[in-house]
C-alpha cells in the first residue's frame, strides 16, 4: 500500500492567470475594439481597478486557445478588450455589469484564462471581467462537508486552505489544476484527474451566487438533494459566461484520504481495456483513476511496447473502501498483463506538465486536443472512425487517444492530434482538422464535449449537437440577457455586435 499522494501546494497564493505562450504584440487579428461610449472608462473606473493600457488588455484577451497560440507569436490576439475592470467584491461586479448593460457594452468574464476554447476571447471588445480578485475561501462547514469560496479563487488556494484549517478536499484536480479558478471549473463543467471517484464539478456544486446581465444578484441551491423546482444551480454549472456571472461558489468536500493503492496493466487491443473498465464501473467500483491509453500514447510514456495499452488504475480513501476497488478493478483485469506501480507514478509525476505544446507550437506544428463522451456501445467506432477522420486531414502527422473518465454508462474518450502544415495552411489545417474529428465523434454517437467546453472554438458544432434543443438555450439567453452583452459570440448563441470573423 502506497501512502496518498496528493498535489503538491504552493506557498504562496496564487496572483493571477500563467500566459499559455510569450505576445510578440498587441494587435487585434480581427480589427480592433469598438470605442467605448463618452463617459464609460471613467464610470467604470469609479466602481473598480481598470485599465486601457494596449499591452495589458491584450494579454487579458486570451487563453491557452491553441490555435491562439500561433496568432499570439506574430503578435496577435484574436480580438482586443478596450477595456480591463478588476473588481475584488459580488457588488462591484454587479455595478460594472449593470452600466455594461445600460451602455449595451460586451462584458466578457475571465478568470485563469486556461482555458482551450477560446471561452474567454472577448469577441466584441468592450469590457474584459478579471475576477482574480474576487478571490478566498468564505466559509467551510466541515460537519456537512461544504466549503464556500469566490469565483476567482485558484485550485491551489482552495486545496491549501482547506487541508491547513480542516484536513478536507474537494478532490477537482484537473491538468490545468495550477492555471484554473474555481469559478473556471464550474463555467466549463469542468472534470478533474479523480473525477470517477469524486465526479465533475457539476457533481460537487451545491450552491453558486451569480450575478445577471443587469446587475441582479441571485443565489441558487444550497440545500442537499432539494426537490423545489428545476435545479437553477444546473442551469449557470457550464454556461461559459453567457447567462450570469458566477461570482461564489458553494461545493461538496470530504476529509483527506486515509490510504492509496495504484497498479498499471497492458491490454492487448484499446477495446479489450475498454471492456475492463466498463466491468470495473458496472460491479460499482469507482477508482479515483482509471485510465487507459491507446498504443501510440502507451508507447509514448506509459512503458507501451508499440502494441499494447495501458491501463492505469488508482484509489484512494477509506482503506476498506480502497482495498475492496482495487480487487476488483484487479479481478478484471486478469487477462492482462501486469506492470506494477511504477507507470502510476510517472504519470502522477508528470501529469500536469504543459511544455509540450509551447515548444511544438513554435516550430510549426499544429496541436490540440478533442475530449468527449459516449455510451459504452460507442466507444470503439468512435476511437477507430475519429482517428482515422483526423489522420486522413492533409498535413496530419498523427492522432492519438485515451480514456480518462469513466461512468457506469459511458466514459470519456481524449485525442490529441498533431499537424505539420506550411506557414500559410495553418489555421485552414486546424479549421479542418476539427471539423473531421468532431464531426466523426458526432456522426458515431459520441458528445459536443465532456470538459474542455465549447468557447468560440466549438461554437459551429452546437446546433448540430443540440438539434431542437438548441432553441431553449437561446430561449434562456435571451430572458436573462436580452441585450445580448454577456460573452457574445460563444456557445454557439446569436451575437448580433459580433462579426462573423472565424471559422
Amino acid at each position: 500500500m502506497t501512502p496518498p499522494m496528493t498535489p503538491p501546494m504552493t506557498t504562496t497564493a496564487t496572483t493571477g492567470p500563467t500566459a499559455p505562450i510569450e505576445l510578440a504584440g498587441t494587435d487585434s487579428r480581427w480589427g480592433e475594439p469598438p470605442a467605448l461610449p463618452q463617459g464609460f472608462a471613467e464610470r467604470i473606473g469609479a466602481i473598480c481597478a481598470t485599465t486601457t493600457d494596449a499591452v495589458a488588455t491584450a494579454e487579458a484577451s486570451r487563453d491557452w486557445w491553441p490555435l491562439a497560440l500561433h496568432w499570439a507569436l506574430a503578435g496577435q490576439v484574436p480580438r482586443r478588450a478596450a477595456m480591463v475592470a478588476r473588481p475584488t467584491t459580488t457588488g462591484q461586479v454587479a455595478a460594472v455589469a449593470a452600466l455594461c448593460n445600460e451602455h449595451n457594452v460586451a462584458l466578457t468574464v475571465a478568470g485563469g484564462r486556461s482555458g482551450v476554447e477560446g471561452g474567454t476571447v472577448p469577441m466584441c471588445g468592450g469590457v474584459l471581467l478579471d475576477l482574480c480578485g474576487v478571490a478566498g475561501v468564505v466559509s467551510v462547514d466541515a460537519e456537512s462537508g461544504l466549503v464556500t469560496a469566490r469565483a476567482g479563487t485558484f485550485g491551489p488556494d482552495l486545496e491549501r486552505e482547506l487541508r491547513a484549517r480542516q484536513r478536507l478536499s474537494v478532490g477537482h484536480f484537473p491538468q490545468s489544476f495550477d492555471l484554473a479558478t474555481v469559478g473556471g471549473w464550474v463555467a466549463c463543467r469542468g472534470a478533474g484527474q479523480y473525477s470517477t471517484r469524486y465526479g465533475k464539478i457539476e457533481d460537487m456544486v451545491v450552491g453558486l451566487e451569480v450575478v445577471l446581465a443587469d446587475g441582479t444578484v441571485v443565489r441558487t441551491g444550497g440545500s442537499p438533494a432539494a426537490a423545489q423546482g428545476p435545479d437553477l444551480t444546473q442551469l449557470f454549472v457550464g454556461s461559459e459566461g453567457t447567462l450570469g456571472i458566477v461570482t461564489e461558489v458553494t461545493l461538496r468536500a470530504h476529509p483527506l484520504p486515509a490510504s492509496e493503492q495504484r497498479a498499471a496493466w497492458a491490454f492487448p487491443t484499446f477495446e479489450a481495456g475498454i471492456d475492463a473498465c466498463r466491468r470495473i464501473l458496472r460491479r460499482g467500483a469507482t477508482p479515483a483513476v482509471l485510465r487507459l491509453y491507446d498504443e501510440v500514447e502507451s508507447q509514448r510514456g506509459h512503458d507501451g511496447d508499440g502494441t499494447t495499452c495501458v491501463l492505469l488504475a488508482l484509489d484512494e480513501g477509506d482503506p476498506a473502501i480502497v482495498a475492496a476497488t482495487m480487487a476488483v478493478v484487479a479481478d478484471e483485469c486478469a487477462d492482462a498483463t501486469p506492470l506494477g506501480e511504477a507507470p502510476v507514478a510517472r504519470w502522477i509525476e508528470h501529469r500536469n506538465e504543459t511544455g509540450a505544446l509551447q515548444a511544438l507550437t513554435r516550430k510549426g506544428f499544429v496541436v490540440d486536443t478533442l475530449e468527449i463522451a459516449a455510451p459504452w456501445s460507442r466507444l470503439g467506432d468512435i476511437f477507430h472512425a475519429t482517428r482515422a477522420a483526423i489522420t486522413a486531414v492533409p498535413h496530419a502527422r498523427v492522432a492519438s487517444c485515451h480514456l480518462s473518465h469513466s461512468y457506469s454508462d459511458g466514459a470519456c474518450l481524449y485525442f490529441t492530434f498533431a499537424a505539420t502544415p506550411p506557414a500559410e495552411a495553418v489555421e485552414a489545417t486546424y479549421v479542418a482538422l476539427w471539423d473531421a474529428g468532431q464531426r466523426s465523434v458526432l456522426a458515431n454517437g459520441g458528445n459536443l464535449s465532456h470538459h474542455h467546453g465549447i468557447g468560440l472554438n466549438r461554437a459551429r458544432f452546437v446546433a448540430e449537437a443540440l438539434g431542437s434543443a438548441g432553441a431553449v438555450l437561446a430561449t434562456l439567453k435571451q430572458a436573462l440577457d436580452p441585450r445580448g452583452i454577456l460573452n457574445p459570440g460563444k456557445l454557439g448563441l446569436d451575437a448580433p455586435q459580433a462579426a462573423a470573423v472565424w471559422p
